[in-house]
């Protein structure tokens, strides 16, 4: 057996651009997130209000998202991207102007939160194609027997940028404010926009091209629901994150509970990043293709222990310890998921399937903030934690009963031969 290079795909310049360009983009959008969290839970002091930052940015996500595939097989993929990013750019600018005193002071404090949902709602709309886009340019960067070691690379670069993002973020509400922090987001916007441009345009590999939208929807549709494999992999992480999602909530901990305050946050919500992200720079070293479905139903088990401990710690650093473990075990499930998904999807329908597993699991990150928000107004916030990692390990036993062919997955073996 030939030694493994881990730096295989990098040797590759428009992945190696692909890479950067994902860092600064998840690095913006990351920040982003947790400036809006901070800022809203200190307009309204008020849990419920983080779970509708989520909602207002899953709403338009998951309606959009299986058109949004559609058209995504449908277009050129580089010159598609560069319109979301622009949206991007365009939305954080948007933020940027909502934080200035100049402007904020001449805003009834009902219109001044209901603009800044607006915006997130915008985002949201733009989500729904960011998603689908990036996964099937992926695909067209890279041969095929590099997409284990491209998705270790790429899952670490948006590990690296969600793991900076906010621990700046928190930083920079400290040091420059909160107006002043969306400008840097802009900023790294514009930057991946320019970076982008160094990439090809790309052939568009669907042969169908101009089928009609309800056919083509039919048959994206059709091939997640047969195929158990790409279905199983996608329900798991579905409904792992969607009970899993304390990081919602860290505003309440780290201001009512831990009482850490901003700086503390942003580490607080760096920390499962830095867990993944280490994670996956010894996975580049050591591939997960051997027994690869229980290691993956181990890794979301140990995520919703994580969960519960965090929920129940009233101490800083063993809240810090068991979210950076949430994010070692998340990292070996992204990893599994994101090469299962590479290698199982047809290039034709890169979009489609795409989008249905951004409707299902990228969305499950802001319906996972919603119902952390209702739970903990309902449940209040420790207990609405706790039960969120219980009904985590709760659907990882079922899932290890009812779905063989993902418990038995090895993906050399199954996949790749």
């Amino acid at each position: 057996m030939g030694k493994v290079n881990p730096y295989a795909a990098l040797k590759f310049k428009e992945f190696r651009i692909f890479v950067i360009l994902r860092f600064a983009l998840v690095f913006a959008w990351a920040m982003q997130f947790i400036v809006i969290e901070w800022e809203i839970y200190s307009l309204t002091k008020d849990p419920l209000s983080l779970g509708l930052i989520g909602l207002m940015e899953v709403i338009p996500a998951v309606s959009l998202s299986l058109f949004a595939g559609h058209f995504v097989d449908q277009l050129e993929k580089r010159n598609l991207f560069a319109v979301c990013i622009t949206a991007f750019l365009c939305i954080s600018f948007g933020l940027f102007l909502l934080t200035w005193p100049i402007i904020t002071e001449h805003l009834t404090h009902s219109w001044h939160i209901g603009l800044i949902y607006g915006l997130v709602f915008c985002g949201g709309i733009t989500r729904a194609f960011f998603g689908p886009t990036i996964f099937s340019l992926f695909s067209q960067l890279i041969p095929r027997e590099f997409y284990e070691n491209a998705a270790t690379w790429s899952s670490s670069a948006w590990q690296m940028g969600s793991m900076l993002g906010p621990a700046l973020g928190g930083l920079f509400i400290v040091w420059i404010g909160v107006h002043w922090s969306m400008l840097i987001i802009a900023g790294f916007a514009l930057t991946s926009l320019i970076l982008l441009f160094q990439i090809k345009r790309k052939p568009i590999l669907n042969t169908k091209k101009g089928e009609p939208i309800v056919k083509s929807l039919k048959e994206g549709l059709n091939f997640v629901f047969t195929n158990k494999l790409v279905l199983g992999t996608i329900s798991l992480d579905m409904f792992a994150v969607l009970f899993g999602g304390a990081v919602a909530l860290l505003p309440v901990f780290a201001q009512d509970i831990l009482k850490v305050g901003s700086t503390g946050f942003g580490i607080l919500r760096a920390a499962p990043a830095v867990g993944s992200f280490l994670t996956m720079m010894v996975v580049a070293y050591f591939p997960l293709n051997k027994n690869a479905g229980k290691k993956l139903l181990w890794a979301i088990f140990g995520f919703g222990v994580c969960i519960i401990i965090f929920g129940l710690s009233e101490i800083f650093w063993i809240s810090l310890v068991a979210l950076f473990f949430s994010g070692v075990t998340d990292g070996v499930s992204v990893v599994i998921r994101q090469t299962i998904l590479q290698l199982k999807t047809p290039d034709a329908m890169r979009g489609r399937v795409a989008s249905v597993n951004s409707m299902f699991v990228g969305s499950s990150n802001e319906l996972g903030a919603f119902e952390s928000g209702v739970t903990a107004k309902l449940m209040g916030t420790v207990t609405a934690v706790v039960f969120g990692g219980m009904m985590t390990l709760g659907i990882v036993g079922a899932t290890a009963i009812l779905s063989p062919p993902l418990r038995k997955l090895d993906i050399k073996r199954d996949l790749i031969d």
